[in-house]
Formats: C-alpha cells, structure tokens, sequence
C-alpha cells in the first residue's frame, strides 16, 4: 500500500469512487440510530459525507493527502462536518470504545496487516456498537469484475469471521457476528451491466449504546 501511488490515483481522476455511498453500507446502518462513526480509510469520503448527512458524527482515517484535501472541499460543499485524520490504518490507534458504528470499506491490504487493522477497528467499537466489513471478494476474480487481481488481499467471510474471532479475544471484547456472505452488485462497465462479488461482514458489541 504505497502512499505516493494513491496520492496520484486519486489526482488522476476527478472522483475515483464516486459520490454515491456504498449500497451495502446504507443497507446496513438505515436502521441504527446516529451516533459516533468511524469509517476506516475512507478515500474521499463518499460514505463519509452520506452518513454526516444522516446525522453521524463521522470520524474518517485516510492516509493520502489529496484524498483528505478533496474530501474536506466535498464534505464543506454538501455542508457537513467531518473529523478527518490523515493517518495510516495499518498503524493508527483510534480511541478505544469511542464509535457506534465503524466501517471498513474496500480495504485491501496482505493478512498480517489487515488483521491489524481490524484489530484496531475492534478497540474503537463502543458497547452496543455495529462494525460493517464490505469488500471485493476472493470468488470475484474469476466471476465477477473490477477489484483488485492479488487474490492475497481480496475478502473471504470465513477468514474474516475467523479474525473477529481473534481481535474480539485480544481486545477482551464479546463480539457477535451477525452476517458473512458473498453479495452482489451490478457495475457498469463500457456502457454494459457486470456484477461485481463482494464479502460483507456485520459484527456487533453486546451492550446499550453510549
């Protein structure tokens, strides 16, 4: 995960991800009541912004520079705050039990560091909290389209379940793991429908919100 080629991926193109939130992360937090959010690098802040609009208070990690830069002048143009914080998720420690809801959105990194990072976005996660893990799944290379092609990298639910399992253990944190499955969605790719294979993870903290 090189910092410079991000920095250049995202001056290349005017919105790399687009405006729109993620479908899956509207699908899963329509139904909580707003709180504190934490979305995990959050590139330009698409679900970010989204979920400022719906009443979050949105703390957004993102380790590039112009990705942050364009997702404050976004955030400012929609009118809503963002906490933004330029650090790198592999190494950033958010505050423990600080968030109702902590995202994790296409965050593709080797399984040492990924592990890591879910670690650390199990300590932010608040008593009665949800953590929402979307992300191209392994299958996707071979039957779907876009996404990464390093099959080291891509999400698989078991395995993800299986590293909960481990961060909830070292955080001393009960976590229960409502839904893992592949999901799809259609994608427009030169003017023609495709379907692109994703893996979604819902987890929850037992408790009363804070």
């Amino acid at each position: 995960m090189d910092q410079d080629m991000w920095d250049e991926r995202y001056r290349s193109s005017p919105l790399v991800w687009g405006a729109a939130p993620n479908r899956f992360v509207v699908e899963q937090t329509t139904d909580l009541p707003p709180g504190r959010a934490l979305d995990v690098a959050a590139g330009e802040g698409r679900n970010a912004v989204w979920l400022a609009e719906q009443g979050w208070r949105v703390t957004a990690t993102e380790f590039s520079p112009v990705a942050v830069e364009r997702g404050r002048r976004i955030a400012a143009e929609r009118g809503v705050d963002i906490d933004w914080v330029v650090a790198d998720v592999r190494e950033h420690v958010p505050e423990d039990g600080g968030y109702d809801l902590v995202l994790l959105a296409y965050l593709h990194l080797p399984h040492d560091e990924w592990a890591r990072a879910l670690g650390h976005a199990v300590h932010a996660m608040a008593p009665g909290a949800r953590l929402v893990s979307i992300g191209h799944d392994r299958t996707n290379l071979d039957h779907g389209t876009g996404g990464p092609q390093d099959p080291a990298i891509l999400h698989d639910a078991e395995q993800i379940t299986a590293d909960l399992s481990a961060a909830a253990t070292a955080e001393g944190i009960p976590l229960r793991v409502s839904r893992a499955e592949r999901v799809r969605r259609p994608v427009t790719v030169e003017g023609r429908t495709e379907t692109a294979i994703d893996t979604l993870v819902v987890a929850h903290r037992p408790g009363e919100p804070t």
